[in-house]
């Protein structure tokens, strides 16, 4: 069987249309997209960072796999370079042996155009994914998940990753209605909440979207940071665009009249979410600040989410001193939660990586976009 890695152009839908109801219908939760045109970061001329799909295609034209890329400008160890994230790859691997090795096929296709290769985002449920890039020399670099339980009876009584058996949901429901668990939870959050004290007051006002302020901001975080996406205004722009998903809520965060950062949260309203179930999540998407400001920066985003009413807040977070701002901020860390695997071409110019790590700043706009937290 001859495969062939193609654009995914709009004579293609059919197929993958095909391809998803056969996945569907093997019990497999994973597809693929069914517009060719990329819904957030569609190509167009001169745009900063954008997506192109691709499709795995066999003899009789029937779509067997897919990926996505997205290219992006970063600045590694002072030098920029253009770097690209994936998404995927997916293929009928997941359900059949017939087409196990269409998903090594894809990794290597994807190598072959973008040798400066990463993904950010695997976890326990990667299993395959993650030995195969072992096999093939990737780094994989651990990266933690940050939570703040804001309404702890909702909690207890609406997530849905932490209510996976019947023995635990009535364990879970017992703390909540006897309100142990609303004590035992406040007293948790309550109590590293106090890390917070002598964090700078900062005020976060909205914003439309990132204007000449973001860019002096840039170029004064920049050098501090050893491995970044770039985040000029253009950029975030592009990837938060005023007219199209993610609804992201800009903050320009403000000790006075002086700038100290920014930061981008979310606040949905989920319903059936394969891990949060019924609650309402504030999420951290993006932020920027030079390390010492980190703290106030997170701080202002998490009063911002509190007073809209949201149940928890999280976010994904690779530098040690934004991790150590929500840690701040009364976040609980929960380690080794996400992984940041790259390219042995990537990983090379990131060398000593056992040194960039401690400068490499990730968030979730970096990865698959807000929706994969």
């Amino acid at each position: 069987m001859a495969i062939q890695v193609v654009p995914y152009t709009p004579d293609r839908v059919p197929a993958v249309q095909a391809f998803n109801r056969r996945l569907r219908e093997a019990g497999s939760r994973w597809g693929w997209y069914e517009e060719p045109r990329d819904a957030w970061l569609p190509p167009g001329p001169g745009r900063p960072v954008w997506r192109d799909h691709y499709v795995a295609v066999d003899d009789e034209g029937e779509v067997r796999g897919a990926y996505a890329l997205k290219p992006q400008a970063w600045w590694i160890r002072g030098e920029k370079v253009v770097v690209t994230d994936w998404q995927g790859p997916v293929s009928e691997g997941v359900v059949s042996r017939q087409y196990n090795m269409i998903g090594m096929r894809l990794i290597r296709d994807m190598l072959k155009r973008s040798p400066l290769l990463y993904s950010w985002g695997h976890g326990e449920d990667d299993e395959a994914m993650l030995q195969m890039l072992k096999s093939m020399k990737w780094l994989l670099h651990p990266t933690p998940f940050c939570l703040k339980v804001l309404h702890p009876f909702r909690f207890l009584r609406r997530n849905r990753y932490l209510r996976g058996s019947a023995g635990r949901r009535a364990a879970l429901d017992l703390l909540a209605w006897s309100g142990l668990g609303w004590l035992g939870l406040t007293a948790l959050f309550g109590g590293l909440s106090l890390r917070g004290l002598g964090v700078p007051r900062a005020d976060a006002d909205e914003v439309r979207d990132f204007g000449p302020w973001a860019d002096e901001q840039w170029e004064q975080c920049r050098p501090h940071y050893r491995a970044i996406g770039c985040r000029d205004a253009e950029t975030m722009n592009a990837l938060l665009p005023q007219d199209g998903w993610p609804d992201g809520i800009r903050l320009r965060v403000r000790a006075g009249a002086r700038d100290l950062g920014w930061a981008v949260v979310m606040d949905h309203a989920l319903r059936g979410d394969r891990r949060f179930g019924d609650l309402r999540v504030g999420s951290v998407i993006d932020c920027l600040a030079t390390p010492e400001n980190a703290p106030a920066v997170v701080a202002a985003a998490t009063r911002v989410l509190r007073a809209r009413g949201v149940d928890i807040v999280c976010s994904n977070q690779s530098h040690p001193a934004w991790v150590g701002a929500f840690a701040r901020s009364g976040y609980v860390i929960l380690r080794d939660r996400r992984l940041f695997a790259a390219s042995p071409a990537l990983r090379q110019a990131m060398e000593p990586f056992s040194d960039t790590q401690e400068g490499l700043h990730m968030t979730n706009l970096d990865g698959h976009g807000p929706h994969a937290l």
